[in-house]
């Protein structure tokens, strides 16, 4: 499992994102809690991203609705899997 630098990310729904390359690996950690609860939640790899769908990914004006319109939609061009559980304070 590669270790993939993760950048926080504007958005109610996704916590951070991150790419590798090399494996073509999405990775993203979503949103959990609300307000003043809000933090990282559970992590999660897509597999067979590659480099230029990461790039429309990161410029889309919404990640949410890109997530849910491109990538969770097929599950089978970008099977999945739970990598963590809720990240834990420092």
């Amino acid at each position: 499992m590669p270790l993939i630098k993760m950048q926080d990310v504007e958005s109610s729904q996704i916590h951070s994102i991150g790419h590798d390359p090399e494996t073509n690996t999405l990775a993203v950690r979503f949103t959990k809690g609300y307000g003043a609860n809000r933090g990282p939640g559970s992590l999660y790899h897509y597999s067979n991203f590659t480099a230029a769908d990461f790039e429309a990914f990161k410029g889309a004006e919404s990640l949410g609705k890109h997530f849910g319109g491109y990538i969770k939609a097929f599950p089978a061009q970008f099977p999945y899997r739970k990598i963590a559980e809720e990240q834990q304070a420092a």
